[in-house]
């Protein structure tokens, strides 16, 4: 079958590349086979309005490409340029769309142009470009996508490739026994370790003609960066609500898929607000984040779990004063739309193989639903809904409210205040504020803080903005002890439960039990079903 190709840009700003695109893609050996193209400059003479031209070319085109510089261009009547109308049209008519954008400063851009690029990034992916060889590159990417969307071609998934550089030897015995384990609590996962390294990846279908596949490497490596440098992910957190540097807080994260989720995880989770209640109401101190654990985990593994790992971008961590980004170098599979992922709708993995370990460790389900858990846990916890947008790659964004971790905790303890703590209610705009961040005082007198916490809306002025080193140290202490509690009064607890009433992700409470195990201070005895814990200590 042949596509048609409409050519969409201010002519005089890209005269060059549009003669070049166009020349390219009718010679080129295999792209010409599938591609006819049309620019306005070589249509015959037609006694037409312009307008009508352009519109009538976009109804029969399949493909509208449009470059996006620094000039709007000509302005009809109503002050709609053609480029826009274009646009306008492929969208109105359902065309496929390919954006492609030069690289400038925005104030270099025409006003209109910058609102014609906000509009075209809420809808689909944009690729930038600084010059002619680039351009070249992405159109030639997006045209062979499109091509094996449409079943013109026929690739295997990036993950089911085999890799010709890797061996068995280049995948870690310990984080495949990791794995082994936690599918069989989570998922009951028919083998086991001593079925061998070999069998447990043929199940898996991570062995693809006798060669490790790209999944196995990313799952399972010893050095996964080795051999896909930008698989790490990147995490930073600014003071204010724009991207300014030098950044205050920059990690670069290496490891597995695994260890990338819960690195990013626990990074965010490091700067976010953690309010910690009293045991007025129960032998358990109440904690709650600002935003959920299971919210941000859900956006984290969504990025890892489909992205592009052809890109040569990393996913991105991006916590602001005001909201989460986490970007990923990816886009919506071609059968959905951005309004379709807050309805039921089936589940399109673009890496099947890396979803399927994801769903046998529970970091993700097969249905399909987790923007909607996401939207629905944000908005019943009282923020606001999540955005999602196509923004050189996929844009999930989660909204912070101030002082939202600590309205969570202080109902609770409302009525347990003592009475000559009148200020309280006075106070507590102060608290909401400064609450984020935890003293020196407060790590110092931890023992005492949690016994005497009736008395730390005395002390809530000494709180500053300044988060100690040590923050993490003392919050797994917390959840060490609270585990402890958990399993004195129910050796049975079972982990899902646990990590409820913790408030953590399942991956965090899994790190603490190994930990715990490792101090030798819990112990398991049976199978993960139908066992239960031991204090040892």
């Amino acid at each position: 079958m042949r596509y048609k190709i409409f050519i969409s840009s201010v002519q005089s700003e890209f005269a060059i590349e549009r003669r070049m695109l166009t020349d390219y893609l009718q010679k080129d050996a295999m792209l010409g086979k599938f591609f006819d193209v049309f620019v306005f400059e070589d249509s015959p003479a037609k006694d037409n309005a312009p307008e009508t031209v352009y519109i009538e070319e976009v109804k029969k085109s399949d493909i509208v490409l449009i470059l996006l510089g620094k000039e709007y261009g000509y302005e009809f009547a109503d002050g709609i340029s053609p480029t826009q109308k274009e646009y306008e049209a492929a969208t109105e008519y359902n065309k496929y769309r390919l954006a492609f954008l030069l690289n400038v400063e925005h104030s270099e851009r025409h006003p209109k142009m910058n609102e014609l690029i906000n509009q075209v990034s809420e809808n689909i992916v944009y690729n930038s470009f600084s010059a002619y060889s680039e351009l070249l590159s992405n159109v030639y990417s997006s045209l062979v996508s499109f091509l094996v969307d449409n079943g013109e071609l026929r690739i295997e998934p990036f993950d089911k490739s085999p890799n010709r550089d890797a061996t068995l030897s280049n995948l870690s015995d310990e984080k495949i026994k990791w794995f082994v384990n936690r599918a069989r609590a989570e998922r009951n996962f028919p083998l086991n370790i001593s079925n061998g390294k070999e069998k447990i990846l043929t199940h898996l279908n991570l062995i693809n003609k006798g060669k490790v596949t790209n999944a196995a490497i990313l799952l399972f490596g010893v050095e996964p960066q080795r051999f896909f440098l930008t698989s790490e992910v990147k995490c930073a957190h600014f003071h204010g609500k724009i991207v300014e540097k030098p950044i205050p807080f920059y990690q670069v994260y290496k490891g597995n898929l695994f260890e990338l989720v819960d690195q990013a995880v626990n990074f965010v989770l490091s700067k976010i607000d953690l309010a910690i209640g009293t045991r007025a109401n129960s032998t358990a101190v109440p904690t709650a984040y600002e935003i959920p654990p299971e919210v941000i985990e859900e956006a984290i593994v969504n990025a890892v779990a489909h992205r592009d790992y052809d890109s040569t971008a990393s996913v991105q961590v991006m916590l602001f004063k005001d909201r989460l980004e986490i970007r990923n170098p990816g886009a919506l599979p071609p059968q959905l739309s951005l309004d379709d992922l807050k309805k039921d709708h089936s589940s399109y993995p673009k890496n099947p193989l890396i979803a399927d370990a994801f769903y046998y460790t529970r970091y993700i389900e097969r249905m399909g639903t987790g923007i909607q858990d996401m939207t629905r846990r944000c908005v019943e916890y009282g923020l606001p809904e999540p955005e999602f947008k196509m923004r050189d790659g996929f844009v999930s964004i989660i909204y912070r409210k101030e002082g939202l971790a600590f309205e969570k905790i202080v109902p609770e303890n409302s009525e347990n205040v003592p009475e000559n703590s009148e200020n309280v209610t006075e106070n507590i705009e102060n608290v909401t504020e400064n609450i984020g961040s935890v003293t020196e005082n407060v790590t110092e007198n931890l023992e005492n803080v949690t016994e005497n916490i009736g008395d730390v809306t005395e002390n809530m002025e000494n709180v500053t903005e300044n988060v100690t080193e040590n923050i993490d140290s003392v919050t797994e202490k917390l959840r060490e002890q609270k585990i402890i509690e958990a399993i004195k009064i129910n050796p049975k607890i079972s982990t899902t439960v646990l990590a409820k009433n913790l408030n953590v992700t399942r991956m965090t409470l899994h790190r603490d039990l190994e930990k715990l195990k490792a101090k030798g201070l819990i112990e398991r005895i049976g199978p993960d079903k139908g066992g239960h814990w031991k204090i040892i200590k």
